[in-house]
């Protein structure tokens, strides 16, 4: 589908449903008060929703926050998360399996969004248009088009939203970038990410839906698809829903990248080669391997810097001690970075440490860690609130835009393998040279009535 072909589609149901009914950009929300309680509603209460960003809502409770509405497709899941609230807080949340419903809420000031990718622009832009702030978890964006959108919303709406990409909080990992930025390693040149992680396979069972799961609004804006059961679990690795392990697991390590090597803008040449990374044309859901490179065009004075990331389907061998030396938390899988420098490297192989090494025999340079696997959602969440409360967006640690720029490396990745050949592309234009077959994978189709528009 071609962008101009994008406009058919604007004017639907999804005027009616949703935009005719959000706030004034210009209605203030009651935590622009410093000392005002910002109240929330999550949406999605899954793993990450329920056990991650409900949790640490709740252990910032001192800093004037409230869970005050839940929302989910699956009403069991909602009233299961709901109740366990109540149970824990004496307060039970507003619920509603159509998070729409609390876009015209007075009394909810920002949303949490753990929803599925394939969720994420269209559900961020309609907060944006109510008033809302959110938190949107990591990618941003399920493909390249929506991010830009979604940054257009957070500024014509003056909305803060973060991006959870929680490792920009972990005070280890800002440590050891700002030594980079100090030059520990010498000139940066280079930099690998890794995510060597096993993921289980699976047939899909279609069937009718559970009675307490609406299947239309969790398929949402994707294709029409009959309910398969191993969607629900393995939407990750669903082109349809998800980005990959590339846009799982790899955008943090990707983020880190970007971030320790100063690059804010998008590559200019992307080469990626999949095998099997997302479901295959059989009902069989195999696992596989993901290599890209690509290249950030005149970035280290006037040299081009280039970026490489890697999956594997689990753990094969050791990487500057990653999986040996420093093992991940769970002990199964590797993830990890190398930036590669002309005195040395640095290491940062998890959610809370940094390791350098200097000099032509590789000796131990500066370095630090924290004992554990410290989760950074509570600082990060927090990190949100403060900037809520004091309206520069300037001061996110994940802001929308750098949430885009990393998302945005997994979709032209995405796009290369798909293509099957190396693609240059216009950073300002945020389209490929000359490539109409990859251009069209910028964006998608978008099905009736939850269209994502056209323009901000």
């Amino acid at each position: 589908m071609e962008f101009n072909n994008r406009r058919q589609f604007v004017k639907t149901a999804v005027a009616a449903s949703t935009i005719a009914a959000v706030h004034s950009s210009t209605a203030p929300a009651k935590a622009d008060s410093p000392n005002g309680t910002i109240r929330v509603a999550v949406v999605g209460l899954g793993g990450r929703g329920r056990r991650s960003l409900c949790v640490a809502l709740r252990e910032l409770s001192e800093q004037n926050v409230q869970i005050v509405a839940m929302s989910d497709v699956n009403e069991k899941r909602m009233n299961d998360a709901a109740d366990e609230h109540e149970m824990l807080t004496g307060k039970r949340p507003k619920t509603a399996v159509d998070m729409r419903s609390f876009l015209k809420d007075d009394d909810i000031d920002a949303v949490v969004l753990a929803t599925p990718n394939h969720w994420h622009a269209l559900q961020t832009i309609w907060c944006c248009q109510a008033g809302k702030d959110v938190y949107v978890e990591k990618p941003a964006s399920h493909n390249l088009t929506e991010g830009r959108l979604m940054i257009e919303a957070a500024r014509k709406y003056e909305r803060m939203v973060q991006v959870g990409t929680q490792c920009r909080t972990s005070e280890k990992i800002r440590d050891g970038i700002a030594k980079l930025n100090e030059g520990v390693i010498g000139r940066v040149y280079s930099a690998r990410a890794i995510a060597f992680k096993f993921r289980a396979g699976g047939k899909h069972q279609y069937s009718a839906p559970p009675a307490h799961l609406n299947w239309d609004l969790w398929v949402g804006p994707a294709p029409q698809s009959d309910y398969d059961q191993l969607a629900i679990g393995r939407w990750r690795y669903m082109r349809e829903y998800g980005n990959g392990q590339i846009g799982d697991q790899g955008v943090h390590q990707l983020d880190i990248v970007r971030w320790g090597l100063g690059l804010d803008t998008h590559p200019s040449r992307m080469q990626c080669m999949t095998v099997s990374n997302f479901r295959p044309t059989s009902d069989e859901d195999t696992g596989g391997q993901q290599v890209m490179a690509c290249t950030y065009a005149g970035k280290d004075e006037g040299r081009d810097m280039m970026v490489q990331f890697e999956t594997r389907d689990g753990y094969t061998n050791d990487e500057a001690g990653m999986g040996t030396t420093y093992p991940f938390v769970d002990h199964k899988n590797v993830v990890g970075v190398i930036f590669l420098g002309t005195e040395g490297y640095m290491v940062i192989p998890d959610y809370s440490s940094y390791h350098t090494f200097l000099g032509p025999k590789r000796e131990p340079g500066p370095s630090d860690s924290v004992p554990g696997a410290p989760m950074m959602d509570a600082d990060h969440v927090k990190n949100w609130l403060d900037v809520i409360r004091s309206r520069k967006y300037t001061d996110l640690f994940a802001d929308i835009a750098e949430g885009h720029l990393s998302a945005s490396i997994c979709h032209l990745a995405n796009a290369s393998s798909d293509v099957g050949r190396t693609l240059t592309f216009d950073a300002d234009s945020e389209m490929f040279e000359g490539d109409s077959e990859a251009n069209r994978l910028l964006t998608r189709e978008y099905r009736s009535p939850y269209v994502l528009p056209e323009s901000i």
